[in-house]
């Protein structure tokens, strides 16, 4: 078995790959890619038996064979090099050699049979999504979504597909987003849970593109197929909690601000928050909006006013402000619109403007109590 491919391009690939494989693997077969080379295709997977992701790249060969090869040291070793052609040729000795313009190197490899399988996913549902929609509905969600390990439910993004809109929730009890797409949808209604990690690695690689990304996916398991590449990956088993049950429907209270300006008011001004708790107040009067934090153990105080545009009765609401601020920071509007009834209900926040044609992003942030 033997094939020459350009290193940087070699490397560009690996490092996709590389985000799915974990630091400690308990089979130590997957602290390896997988090479299957096929005449001048090459393919290359990486697995961590949940998240199963593998791309195809041209190269010059017309052999065929399976390897399996260590990742850190390959991807360690392809950094160093400038752009130039790489030959691998497989010796009898076990080892792989890579020849370069100025060296060689050998690495032993494993067989490629020991690599598990990836799942082939039967009775597929399928959805067509433009990659940078997919990244953007990831990325305005993922951050929202649980760690906790006895929720698993909230640990991931919550699909859901209709033959109106795609939508996607995610939360952790303190803090939720609803992100749905009306300009796109799908054949027939589905939902699945996603889980973050194969998230994150197509957020990564998806930002920008305008390819297609064909989602399959049934019960158990999930593929997303775009470009010369595959993920495949297990979805979180469980029924999502009822999420509209708990955005509030009547929210008399109105309050629209600069975003910026209040996202870096209420960055000023968290600092000198309670570092338990982080809680600032919010009082509303007006067209004055007044922030404040105390954290009484230091002495530390701080308040702030901004004028803003607020229809409804006068009210203080507390918020933790580390959750107010992930949410402000991810939206990328002029003005936000912060809705509330009551001071102990959920606070909802919208962008005003900013947003494409058919997008709809609705966050929602809980209040703490506030000991007055």
């Amino acid at each position: 078995m033997k094939f020459i491919v350009s290193s940087t391009y070699l490397l560009k690939q690996l490092q996709v790959l590389g985000g799915v494989i974990n630091s400690s693997n308990t089979l130590p077969i997957l602290d390896n890619f997988l090479f299957e080379l096929s005449k001048s295709k090459l393919t290359i997977s990486a697995s961590d038996l949940e998240t199963t992701m593998s791309s195809t790249i041209d190269v010059e060969s017309d052999s065929e064979g399976s390897i399996a090869l260590p990742a850190r040291l390959l991807l360690d070793t392809l950094k160093t090099f400038p752009e130039q052609p790489l030959t691998f040729v497989v010796e009898e000795n076990n080892t792989v050699e890579i020849s370069s313009n100025h060296g060689k190197y050998a690495l032993a490899y494993a067989d490629g049979a020991e690599f598990p399988n990836a799942v082939s996913i039967e009775d597929a549902s399928k959805t067509n999504i433009s990659g940078d929609i997919l990244a953007t509905a990831i990325s305005k969600t993922i951050f929202a979504a649980g760690n906790d390990d006895l929720r698993p439910v909230m640990s991931g993004v919550f699909f859901q597909f209709s033959q109106d809109n795609l939508t996607f929730v995610a939360t952790d009890a303190h803090k939720l987003v609803k992100y749905t797409r009306n300009d796109v949808s799908a054949t027939e209604t589905a939902e699945f849970i996603m889980p973050k990690k194969p998230l994150n690695l197509l957020k990564g690689i998806l930002a920008g593109s305008d390819d297609d990304v064909l989602v399959e996916y049934n019960e158990s398991n999930a593929k997303f197929t775009f470009e010369n590449s595959e993920l495949i990956c297990r979805l979180i088993d469980g029924k999502y909690p009822n999420y509209e049950a708990v955005i509030p429907k009547e929210n008399p209270n109105k309050l629209v601000i600069d975003r910026t300006q209040f996202l870096n008011s209420v960055r000023r001004v968290s600092i000198f928050s309670n570092k338990t708790t982080h809680q600032i107040r919010l009082k509303i009067a007006g067209a004055e909006l007044n922030i404040s934090a105390e954290d009484i153990d230091y002495s530390n105080k701080a308040e702030e006013r901004l004028t803003c545009d607020y229809q409804g009765d006068d009210m203080q609401i507390g918020f933790n402000s580390r959750f107010l601020t992930e949410m402000i920071n991810n939206l990328n509007s002029d003005n936000v619109q912060l809705e509330m009834s009551l001071p102990n209900r959920a606070g909802i926040l919208t962008p005003i403007d900013g947003l494409d044609e058919g997008e709809h992003v609705t966050m929602l942030v809980m209040p703490v109590m506030l000991n007055n």
